[in-house]
């Protein structure tokens, strides 16, 4: 038996099966995580659709102190949650700790919302109003890399819309989720949040299940390809936060020491592993020679290492899978480039990779044109910045990107060019829980966060009254 539980109609149960979690630090597994059949799968789903009148009935305000009382236990249990998401995703405990808090942050703002009735015409002849109802069934699928922040992406306004959910975390991460649902199994009417586990094998049975009325997903492009086409059947909803290659473009008057620590922090925040972490930086020629000096030092500086151990900046990647792919990108940046930093795998246990800057490497390599999602970073020189803009664009992918100058009207000009869901200017991968987020081209459907994320858990409803 395992000592976490699925959470099922409001009882913590085991599952069908048990299977390892693995800690990246160690390649070793530290706990046993229940497994979840599909049978298991279908009575989550029933007991969230039988908890969906009641809950969808329940005035906003009441489902607003829920969301506060969910926030209140994720603070008060915060050092345990922070502990073991370090344990099983190999991120250091103060970026662990940060994550808990953030989610806790984001169930908070998403009660500062409402979904009022809005009048669009009280004419002499007609009233017109838009309404905001529930959708039904939530299928909540979340990744390894921030499994907690974005549940919060999910969880928080699926609720407060007065939908019920069930919640799938990833099978390398899935611990910190279900220490969530026994945390609040008293918190929530039974069948409102169900969380299962499962090998990356009821992903398919879930994004078909015909009572799910709606799935909300983050991972990759190619998986999301598949959820789309799966929902596609019954026609659900979806929104889809898919990868990304999120480019940077410096201009000539930036300082390379002062922006320096800022681009190393976007690019290499999580290990690399963050969808709109800044997957290739584009430099001025005048400045690419300190700019990739800077950057190399901050490589060379970087401390690596288990993440429960005080003073690691940078954990392990998350899992093997992950680790070998991103040791491929590496072999495509010594090929097509020249590795000025990193480059090296850690003579130890556990999944790690020094911070790596590739430099004199150009577009049409893989490293450069793919999401390698781990900690390398490709540098390619530029001349003109209406070019770097073309070949920012020139990807499939169109989740985010930044300018960096001293010229705040220029940088603007350029990134109102840059073709992605956010463009930000002088920094990089700043989000809010105000601010909705979503990508273009194949980083996603939909946006979270936000009104416009709240609204996504909605149903449109007019109601068209003749006077």
């Amino acid at each position: 038996m395992s000592d976490y539980k699925l959470l099922i109609g409001g009882k913590l149960v085991d599952g069908a099966q048990t299977m390892p979690v693995i800690n990246p630090a160690t390649e070793e597994a530290f706990a046993t995580c229940p497994r979840a059949s599909k049978a298991q799968l279908d009575e989550a789903v029933a007991a969230a659709k039988a908890a969906f009148p009641a809950w969808s009935a329940k005035p906003i305000a009441e489902r607003k102190k829920v969301l506060l009382a969910i926030a209140d236990v994720i603070e008060k249990n915060a050092g345990e949650l922070a502990r073991l998401l370090t344990q099983e995703q190999g991120k250091p405990i103060g970026d662990a700790t940060g994550e808990i808090y953030g989610a806790a942050a984001f169930f908070k703002y998403f009660t500062m919302l409402d979904l009022p009735v809005k009048v669009i015409d009280d004419s002499a002849n007609q009233r017109v109003e838009a309404h905001r109802k529930p959708l039904g069934v939530i299928g909540a699928i979340t990744p390894w890399n921030f499994p907690m922040i974005l549940l919060a992406f999910k969880l928080p306004p699926a609720l407060l819309a007065g939908n019920t959910i069930v919640i799938k975390p990833a099978p390398t991460t899935p611990l910190t989720t279900l220490k969530l649902g026994q945390l609040i199994q008293n918190i929530v009417p039974a069948g409102v949040v169900n969380i299962i586990a499962d090998a990356n094998d009821l992903g398919g049975a879930m994004t078909a299940h015909p009572d799910i009325r709606k799935i909300s997903f983050t991972g990759s492009t190619a998986t999301g390809k598949k959820v789309m086409a799966s929902a596609a059947e019954a026609l659900k909803r979806v929104t889809l936060e898919l990868g990304g290659n999120d480019a940077g473009i410096v201009l000539d008057d930036v300082n390379p020491k002062e922006a320096a620590p800022k681009l190393f922090q976007s690019a290499f925040q999580n290990n690399g592993q963050v969808c709109i972490a800044m997957k290739r930086l584009y430099v001025h020629e005048s400045i690419y020679d300190e700019m990739c000096g800077e950057l190399a030092k901050l490589a060379d500086a970087a401390i690596i290492g288990d993440g429960l151990m005080q003073g690691t900046q940078i954990g392990p990647l998350q899992n093997r899978m992950q680790y070998e792919k991103v040791k491929e990108f590496i072999e495509d940046g010594k090929k097509n480039g020249r590795v000025i930093a990193g480059g090296t795998v850690e003579d130890r246990p556990g999944y790690f990779i020094r911070p790596t800057i590739v430099r004199d490497i150009t577009d049409g390599t893989r490293l450069v044109d793919e999401e390698q999602f781990g900690p390398v970073l490709p540098v390619i020189k530029f001349k003109d910045a209406e070019d770097a803009v073309q070949r920012a664009n020139a990807s499939p992918w169109g989740l985010g990107g930044s300018v960096w100058s001293k010229d705040i009207d220029k940088a603007y000009a350029l990134a109102d060019k840059m073709e992605a869901g956010t463009i930000w200017v002088n920094k990089h991968a700043d989000l809010a829980p105000n601010i909705p987020f979503g990508g273009a081209k194949l980083s996603g459907i939909g946006a979270e966060l936000g009104e416009e994320g709240l609204a996504e858990f909605t149903q449109l409803k007019i109601i068209n009254m003749a006077k």
